[in-house]
């Protein structure tokens, strides 16, 4: 359960990339036309795009929800046997892993898409 969490949460923040960050980066690159048309040819890219605030607060809750999860179990015990303890460590080890990762796609995500605007102005 925990991990199809930590995978939904890494899912869904690269969505918030895909609504935000490469458009600000295409269009700033010069790339205009190409994100014209992946709008065209990808339909749930326009959705995204218009839904950015339900997007958003909804990866926020996983975020907190799977953070909240990773603290609770920081200290639980692997087992005794050396496979299967190194397996848990290794696991420990890739959950934070991708947590962070999360975490900072989620933050592109959002400074392109709240905040850039005001370096803007």
């Amino acid at each position: 359960m925990r991990n199809l969490i930590q995978y939904f949460t890494l899912f869904s923040s690269t969505g918030t990339l895909l609504c935000c960050a490469l458009p600000a980066l295409l269009v700033t690159i010069g790339a205009g036309g190409v994100m014209a048309t992946l709008y065209a040819n990808i339909p749930g890219l326009t959705w995204i795009g218009q839904n950015k605030d339900l997007l958003f607060s909804s990866v926020f809750v996983l975020l907190l929800i799977n953070g909240v999860l990773l603290w609770l179990k920081r200290n639980e015990p692997c087992p005794l046997d050396e496979q299967k303890a190194k397996a848990c460590s290794q696991a420990r080890k890739a959950s934070v892993i991708i947590y962070s990762l999360s975490i900072l796609i989620y933050s592109i995500g959002f400074f392109f898409s709240y905040l850039a605007i005001y370096l803007v102005n």
